[in-house]
């Protein structure tokens, strides 16, 4: 399929979407048609991989028999159900019975059969407890199919769903669907219902052009610079991971085999169960991944325990787009947290520091942390004072990146990259003025491929570039109070142009000149004419 048409794919999807919620909430919609969306990925990754395992005796149904081909060969091989569902768990992690697949669930709806809520219902409990090998409860903890929003009674929410899902199944039949293209389609989705999510967009997407900034950044620096390739990265982390977007990104860049693990914790209980859908529609099985729903503040993420030594979790690369300014309950306990002792707690009332130093604990002493944060951590003073003179003594931020205003939907703000590391090299601080490189739009301003090209090769290349990018000594940085504000270190003023004096005076004289002509000329006119004379 091409780029035009995975956008074609999107927007009819969308169009869909927006003809068919009527006066639900947006963001309420959302939920609906990305879990048919995630069950339609599930049932043919399952079907294909089924047809594949059973070969010439996959059934070959009329083209007047709706039915799944798979429920044909249940009832036809029962004594084999269960060595092949075995066999389907080894494959591809999971299984789903045919009365539950996706093409079942479709012909319910275009018959416009009244049990197919119920269905719905039971297949929805069926993939969260059964599918997996691994646990998926409360995958679709947040599609309350018999809210009212739905309809009345059950017979208007059935016919509802049956709308919903039919107009899905004839949208999508217009195209190829594998699993590339859906996972594809997902992410489209997501961008548009950010788009008009306002400030609650930020609790679950990051803009994929800055995506590509921080997944550029830390893919770079797993490459071995002798020899130009990428290393492998063990584990990779984003602790406020929002729709999984960013680790998708980040596993894009290395290659499904770049990466061991990709870790996520998302503290909202929707967004929670956006990513792992995100995960399973973008073909990364349920062993590659793990995402928990908890709140990263407060640590309380088994894995992440500093009680348990055997456990204790380092990550070659972390990525992260937090909440800006999030108030938190900085109380004296915190004080003797481990993530938070030697440097400091950030203040109650904007947790950045707070967020950017638990994912700085987990960081390997060879591994890069890139963390999208507002610009008051470059120059506040208190308690981020103390916290930012510290991490730059001990030599761990890298490089600042400052990025254009109302580049987000949930925020006008201009926001910087903090990239850090436990063992940095260059004894200086690379600032990246990126503020005035940008394509203005209506709602929002947009970073073109160029732009991110751009700040990626003066990142990895450590460029210098007179009103871009500087690289600046920590001796400077020390006189200037150990404040990180770009404009200390890279003027952005412009040169006023000089004026030849005797070039101005010239015209002037020439102006007036041709003034004194006219003048006459017309004067001329007017006494012709017995009209008083201009003076």
């Amino acid at each position: 399929m091409t780029e035009h048409d995975q956008k074609q794919l999107g927007a009819t999807l969308w169009k869909i979407a927006d003809e068919l919620r009527g006066t639900m909430d947006a963001d309420d919609f959302r939920d609906y048609m990305l879990s048919f969306l995630f069950l339609r990925y599930l049932s043919d990754n399952y079907e294909a991989a089924a047809k594949k395992a059973l070969g010439s005796d996959y059934p070959q149904l009329a083209p007047t028999d709706k039915r799944a081909p798979l429920t044909a060969w249940y009832s036809k091989n029962e004594a084999d159900v269960r060595a092949f569902e075995k066999d389907m768990q080894r494959k591809i992690h999971y299984v789903i019975e045919p009365r539950f697949l996706w093409s079942s669930i479709a012909e319910l709806a275009r018959r416009e059969d009244n049990g197919l809520l119920e269905r719905l219902e039971k297949s929805f409990t069926y993939i969260e407890n059964e599918s997996f090998d691994s646990n998926f409860s409360g995958l679709f903890s947040e599609i309350n199919l018999t809210s009212d929003k739905l309809g009345k009674n059950y017979t208007e929410r059935n016919t509802k769903l049956c709308t919903i899902i039919n107009k899905i199944a004839n949208g999508l039949s217009q195209f190829s669907t594998s699993s590339d293209i859906l996972g594809d389609a997902y992410e489209y989705l997501i961008g548009q219902f950010a788009a008009g999510s306002g400030k609650k967009a930020g609790e679950f997407y990051t803009p994929q052009q800055i995506s590509d900034i921080l997944s550029r950044i830390v893919v770079l620096d797993s490459q071995d610079p002798t020899q130009g390739s990428k290393k492998r990265l063990d584990k990779v982390l984003d602790f406020t991971c929002g729709s999984g977007s960013l680790l998708l990104n980040v596993r894009h860049k290395m290659g499904a085999h770049g990466i061991g693990k990709i870790y996520g914790q998302e503290s909202n209980i929707t967004t929670y169960n956006l990513a792992r859908m995100n995960m399973l529609l973008h073909g990364v099985k349920d062993s590659e991944f793990e995402i928990f729903h908890g709140d990263t503040l407060k640590n309380d993420w088994d894995i992440l325990s500093q009680t348990n030594p055997a456990k204790k979790q380092k990550f070659d690369a972390i990525v992260a787009n937090p909440p800006f300014s999030y108030r938190w309950d900085a109380n004296e306990t915190m004080a003797d947290d481990f993530r938070f002792k030697s440097y400091g707690l950030a203040p109650k009332s904007a947790a950045d520091f707070a967020f950017l130093l638990h994912g700085f604990h987990y960081l390997a002493d060879a591994g890069t942390m890139a963390i999208i944060l507002p610009h008051g951590v470059l120059f506040r003073g208190g308690a981020e004072e103390r916290i930012r003179t510290k991490l730059l003594k001990d030599g761990h931020i890298d490089t600042v990146i400052g990025l254009p205003a109302h580049l987000f939907f949930s925020t006008g703000i201009p926001v910087c990259i903090l990239v850090l590391k436990k063992c940095k090299k260059p004894n200086d601080v690379l600032f990246i003025n990126a503020a005035e490189y940008f394509e203005k739009g209506k709602r929002q301003n947009r970073l073109l491929p160029e732009h991110i090209a751009k700040i990626v090769d003066t990142y990895q290349h450590r460029k210098e570039e007179e009103r871009y990018a500087r690289r600046v000594e920590m001796a400077e940085i020390e006189n200037n109070g150990y404040n990180l504000n770009i404009s200390r270190y890279i003027s952005t003023a412009k040169e006023e142009e000089a004026i030849d004096l005797t070039q101005v005076h010239a015209e002037l004289v020439a102006l007036e000149n041709k003034m004194v002509t006219a003048k006459n000329k017309h004067n001329t006119f007017l006494k012709e004419l017995g009209l008083p004379l201009l003076p």
